[in-house]
Order: structure tokens, then C-alpha cells, then sequence
């Protein structure tokens, strides 16, 4: 991990906006000249984790969101399917006036841009996506249980402080492996602070292990032949039954993709090395204008 243990850049004061499913949802604007570029963020995670990556782009106007049962935004009243992130995201670009944005997604938030793509063509510019979770049908239809639904109902929620937070995720994987200014994000924008003094994980267990139960279930796939415009897919280093792999097959399906390749990273790529991932945005939304 990273040394620089400097605080990040704050969060802009979240706006709240109704989203489908009696969702109360929190974006965010951080200002700044050019295009407009909304951040969309993975599982478990919230738009702070962005904040380093965003605190070395000077290319646009920066928003993001926090979508549905994460981070301040409330989880909705029926289920955790995907199609509802790619509302959150609409819900964002409408209530923010975002004029035709960049889009930068990872993991989830990369599925739920190109969800909202497909929905609404021409809603993006160009994309930059690590890792999209989009699975081809047939891998839809034979994959056996996810170890990430059970594995999210036994994570810890609380702890006596954020210190005693970040010390916990610092010290074991994969979280470990995180930049600490997108770790000590995490911790300030992802748990809320008791009266006591101590932490709570925003994001509950069971809304995260229903979000993973979902990830499968979604038809992005099949309509990626909807996204006309400018696609980049980043990857971390390949590994056997990894979102990694998914990633030439889906940009072999997308018109105008292409694929990025980052084998000293993880599948938290963004959030391990902000500086790099800065620099491959700037070029990406550089290049849509």
C-alpha cells in the first residue's frame, strides 16, 4: 500500500434526489471546467473512494453518486437488481444538469453505465471502465454460488473508531492492497459516526450480499452492440474465474472499445494506484472531446 497517509480531498456536501424504489439517493458535485465526467463506484464502495483520483484531474467538471444502499443512500424497498443503479445514474446526470458526460466506471459502476447506456443511447460521451461486471449469458446460466454473497454477510460492521477501521482493512487483503488516501476514504465516506465515537459500516452486509447476488442476473450483456460510443476497458492482472477475464469478451462485443491492460494491479485497480488511473482518465476523456 501506498505511503502517503495525507487525508483526501472532502466530499462535496451530498444533494439529495428520489431515485426508483423509494430510493433517497446522494450526488455529488465537485465542480471544476470542461466536460462534465460522473464517477460510479463498485460494491461495497462509495463515491469518496474516488476522491483521489479525482483530486489530480483537471480535464472537466466532476461528478458522482452513491448508488442505492450505499454510502448515504438508502437501500430500496424491493430488490438490489442492477437495472435499478442504471435509474441511479440517470437520476444523477438529470438532477446535476450533467451535459452528455464522460462516464468512469468500476466494477458495478462500470455495469451500471453501460446498463444506462443501452437504456438511453447517447447518454455518454465515451466511457473508461475497470473490470465491468458484465456476464455473456452462457456464463450467466452455468455459474454455481458466489462466495462473495455468503462472504459479505459475515463482514464486520462496527469498530471503536475510524482508526481502529483503517487498521483492521490495512492489514489483511484485499483490501490491503488499496492506496491509503482511497482506504482512508473508504472508512470516512463508507462508515457512519456513532455518537460514542465509534464507526458503522454505511453499506449493510445483506444489501452488499444482495447487490453480488444480483451481479449475474442483469441482460447487459446481450445489448452491448447498443453502446456506439468510445469505450475503454481496463484490467488487472489476469486470474482464473476473475472479472479480469470477462474483459476481452466484452469489449470484442462492444463497436468501438478498446482494452487497456494493467497486470500490476488488482481488481481494485482504481483504488490501488489513483495516480496511474488518473492519468489513463485524462487521455480517455481528452480523447471524447
Amino acid at each position: 500500500m501506498a505511503s502517503d497517509l495525507t487525508d483526501p480531498i472532502p466530499l462535496p456536501e451530498p444533494i439529495f434526489v428520489n431515485s426508483s424504489d423509494e430510493v433517497r439517493l446522494a450526488v455529488y458535485d465537485f465542480g471544476g471546467d470542461g466536460p462534465d465526467i460522473l464517477f460510479a463506484h463498485a460494491t461495497g464502495f462509495c463515491a469518496g473512494v474516488f476522491t483521489p483520483i479525482i483530486s489530480q484531474l483537471d480535464v472537466g467538471r466532476v461528478a458522482a453518486l452513491d448508488f442505492r444502499g450505499h454510502g448515504r443512500s438508502s437501500a430500496p424497498a424491493t430488490s438490489m437488481d442492477w437495472h435499478g443503479t442504471a435509474t441511479d445514474v440517470h437520476t444523477a446526470i438529470e438532477t446535476l444538469g450533467l451535459n452528455n458526460p464522460f462516464a468512469v466506471g468500476h466494477s458495478m459502476g462500470g455495469a451500471a453505465l453501460i446498463l444506462a447506456e443501452e437504456s438511453r443511447p447517447g447518454t455518454f460521451r465515451g466511457m473508461w471502465l475497470f473490470e465491468p461486471i458484465i456476464f455473456p449469458e452462457a456464463i450467466r446460466s452455468t455459474s454455481g454460488d458466489n462466495p462473495l454473497v455468503s462472504g459479505a454477510l459475515r463482514r464486520r460492521t462496527t469498530f471503536d473508531d475510524a482508526d481502529s477501521a483503517f487498521a483492521n482493512f490495512s492489514s489483511k487483503p484485499p483490501f490491503n492492497a488499496l492506496d491509503a488516501q482511497a482506504l482512508r476514504a473508504y472508512v470516512r465516506d463508507g462508515f457512519a459516526t456513532n455518537d460514542d465515537g465509534s464507526v458503522t459500516l454505511r453499506c449493510r452486509p445483506e444489501v452488499e450480499s444482495a447487490t453480488y447476488e444480483f451481479g449475474p442476473r442483469h441482460d447487459a450483456f446481450e445489448n452491448l452492440d447498443a453502446v456506439k460510443i468510445p469505450v475503454t476497458i481496463l484490467r488487472g492482472a489476469e486470474a482464473p474465474m476473475s472479472p479480469s477475464q470477462l474483459a476481452p469478451v466484452i469489449v470484442e462485443h462492444l463497436p468501438n472499445a478498446t482494452l487497456e491492460d494493467h497486470p500490476e494491479l488488482g481488481h481494485f485497480g482504481p483504488l490501488e494506484n489513483p495516480e496511474s488511473m488518473a492519468r489513463s482518465i485524462k487521455l480517455a476523456v481528452t480523447a471524447s472531446q
